[in-house]
């Protein structure tokens, strides 16, 4: 899946990263509230976890602008506030599970999972398709003609950015700010390097090339050369 965590302290945050990382989801982080509300209602996200307490907008804000925005994807609100009452304003207020600080990562990774199997998800969009490929966002599997094909995280995340754009320019920057975070430009050939390893597993050994370089621009998903 692809999630969203906004947790403005930065060993918490490190925490969720590294575990949910390992168990093969995409993570994007950002430490401020009204960041965090810009990405989860302009960006295609699976999942948001969202800490109570930020700067900028609080938790239970940016979970009612998400909802008024139409915005469907599961909210796991992630806090130090326990008590009955502050649970029953985080779910009022739109949220669909509360974990409460200090916590144990396998309680998190099991109320993630279990989200992500909730009927609701099925409102957003959770299966990307071009001519025979195929991408599982939820299961984290990709087949090109019915074969398997196993990516590296990073080039699973390439492929979704690619993917949701289909049919349009997709920017060096843009790639560089969705996949790896990068706000600035490292004058590295880090998504060369990544976008050529992509090829080489879902259009190479397949004979007809799905991604496609616009020269002086970025990249381009599309059946016609």
């Amino acid at each position: 899946m692809r999630i969203l965590l906004i947790e403005d302290d930065p060993k918490t945050a490190e925490y969720i990263v590294r575990g949910l990382t390992e168990e093969r989801h995409t993570v994007d982080h950002i430490t401020d509230g009204r960041d965090g509300v810009s990405h989860a209602v302009g960006e295609p996200y699976d999942l948001v976890i969202v800490d109570r307490m930020l700067p900028g907008l609080d938790g239970l804000s940016i979970v009612k602008t998400i909802r008024s925005a139409g915005r469907k994807m599961p909210i796991l609100i992630l806090t130090a506030l326990g008590g009955v009452d502050d649970r029953v304003d985080g779910l009022d207020a739109g949220g669909d599970d509360y974990v409460v600080k200090p916590f144990a990562f396998t309680e998190l990774l099991a109320r993630v999972n279990a989200l992500a199997r909730r009927p609701h998800l099925k409102g957003e969009e959770t299966c990307l398709h071009l001519a025979d490929l195929e991408v599982d966002l939820v299961g984290r599997k990709v087949t090109r003609g019915g074969v398997d094909i196993d990516l590296q995280p990073r080039e699973f995340r390439l492929l979704e950015v690619l993917l949701r754009n289909k049919g349009r320019v997709v920017t060096r920057t843009m790639l560089l700010e969705r996949v790896w975070s990068f706000h600035f430009d490292p004058k590295t050939s880090v998504v060369e390097t990544h976008v050529s390893r992509l090829r080489g597993k879902i259009d190479k050994p397949f004979g007809k090339e799905l991604i496609h370089t616009v020269r002086g621009s970025g990249y381009s998903m599309h059946e016609d050369a």
